[in-house]
């Protein structure tokens, strides 16, 4: 019977997926790509990572967080550790991390073939159910041999999705230390604009005492009012900045519903008495930044997208198809079947389309990624250079106005306390001293705020997650005026 070939034509996908190669379970496991990720997070920042793919991973994540922070005054790391916890976007970078793991699978898997079952001539009086039978199986002879090229580019774009990844999470992590010393350097200024305010209010209702005994003229009067009225102004300004900075860090960590009850402290620490000096910075961020490595795992990926593009120029889709065709024929009752084999190739001609302009794309695509890692090579020594004179400057200005400007203020407060109980200077001139004395107070405590930023930058400069100005945040002054007569 010729039907014997049907057997051989329905093993051939059965051999086939027995020659599959075993996807590795890097790509298949549930957290596929995550452990990498988490691996290097670890080495650059040395705080942990979670990927919640469940109800009950993210409920235990809830109750870690509360813990940390609920009522509790939290310090930087803490702030930190909570982020990386349960920061929504933070987790959906994780899971793209999972969906470019299962494009690498998809691609290690051969196409499905195409079976086609047809039936002619149905109901045909003298045969019966049908007269001929037509059935094919049809395989993609092309995805067979460009198979190894899209596995490794699927595998470039797959470590390119764990690194950024790592990315998003350093970025995270410094975005939120940022913030941390943003929300607690507010509620400094705001410590000592009251500070200064209680001093205006003083110095606003000496003046008005004096203004009813007639010692002080209305012009004296005015400005020491004026002066308490714009210190007020200025202390409400900063109360609001540092609600919104605390907010703004409430939002990084992902924080709502009772979770928002926590606390900052009043003041960043103090200054270290010294700091090391951070050495070959240029050649230790090339080494380390995770951007950098993106953008070269970028360029290696489009050298193989063009490759295989070269491949498929001419021809873009070749099948094989396979089958039989059995046809019944009736003489005289007696019906008979014929089954034949049947072997097509199937391609595209390339008349119009000869694969020029993709090729042009990939050759554009691929000068386009190199001189995308040149220029993030460049940006990150520059930015490590401008990381590492931020660090040591901002440091000698903080030193400055605690080692110097702090001093003298205080010494110029004391020698008018002298002068005022022996006599010599009024009420205005002591009071002018105090307020010169916060107004410096509040200067050093910018200056701290911006070495602490700096600080942070560093580490950013070096493993990757994005850096800021030791300067962006501006400091507020005192209102000077209200001087004595």
């Amino acid at each position: 019977m010729r039907f014997r070939k049907w057997p051989i034509l329905l093993i051939t996908p059965l051999i086939l997926a027995a020659c599959e190669a075993q996807v590795p379970s890097k790509y298949t496991g549930p957290n596929a790509g995550f452990l990498e990720v988490s691996a290097q997070t670890t080495a650059a920042i040395g705080t942990r990572t979670v990927f919640a793919q469940t109800k009950a991973d993210n409920e235990a994540l809830q109750k870690q967080v509360h813990a940390l922070v609920f009522r509790k005054t939290i310090s930087a790391d803490t702030a930190v550790q909570a982020a990386l916890l349960n920061n929504k976007g933070l987790q959906a970078s994780y899971a793209a991390v999972g969906m470019s793991a299962t494009e690498v699978w998809q691609q290690s898997l051969l196409e499905n073939p195409v079976v086609s079952i047809g039936l002619f001539g149905i109901g045909a009086p003298e045969l019966g159910l049908y007269r001929a039978l037509e059935s094919s199986i049809a395989f993609n002879l092309l995805d067979v041999k460009t198979r190894k090229q899209r596995i490794s580019i699927a595998s470039a774009q797959f470590q390119q999705a764990q690194l950024s990844a790592v990315n998003d999470t350093l970025a995270l992590a410094n975005q939120t230390r940022l913030a941390w010393i943003n929300a607690v350097s507010a509620f400094e200024t705001v410590s000592y604009l009251r500070r200064a305010n209680e001093t205006a209010a003083a110095g606003s209702e000496l003046a008005e005492k004096l203004g009813q005994t007639g010692a002080l003229s209305k012009a004296g009067q005015a400005r020491e009012f004026a002066f308490n009225a714009e210190l007020t102004g200025q202390l409400a300004k900063a109360r609001l900045a540092a609600t919104l900075a605390k907010e703004q860090l409430t939002g990084l960590m992902g924080l709502w519903g009772t979770d928002v009850n926590y606390f900052v402290p009043d003041a960043l620490p103090a200054l270290p008495r010294s700091i090391a000096r951070v050495t070959s910075i240029e050649a230790s961020a090339l080494k380390n930044r995770v951007d950098l490595k993106v953008a070269k795992i970028g360029l290696e990926a489009q050298a193989r997208a063009f490759g295989l593009t070269d491949q498929t120029r001419l021809v873009t889709d070749l099948e094989l198809i396979a089958g039989v065709e059995s046809e019944r024929e009736s003489d005289g009752g007696d019906t008979s079947t014929d089954t034949r084999p049947q072997l097509e190739l199937e391609f595209a001609i390339p008349i119009f389309d000869t694969g020029k302009a993709r090729m042009r794309k990939a050759e554009l695509a691929y000068m386009r990624a190199a001189n995308v890692l040149a220029e993030t090579a460049v940006n990150i020594r520059s930015e490590a250079r401008s990381a590492e004179v931020a660090y040591h400057s901002t440091y000698q200005i903080a030193r400055h106005y605690r080692d110097v400007v702090i001093p003298l203020r205080v010494t110029i407060e004391e020698e008018g306390l002298l002068s005022y109980n022996g006599m010599i200077t009024n009420t205005f001139e002591l009071l002018t001293d105090v307020r010169d004395k916060l107004g410096s107070a509040l200067e050093a405590a910018n200056a701290k705020r911006d070495f602490w930023l700096a600080q942070a930058n560093i580490k950013a400069a070096i493993y990757g997650g994005g850096t800021a100005s030791a300067g962006d945040g501006e400091g507020m002054a005192i209102a000077s005026g209200g001087g004595g007569h």
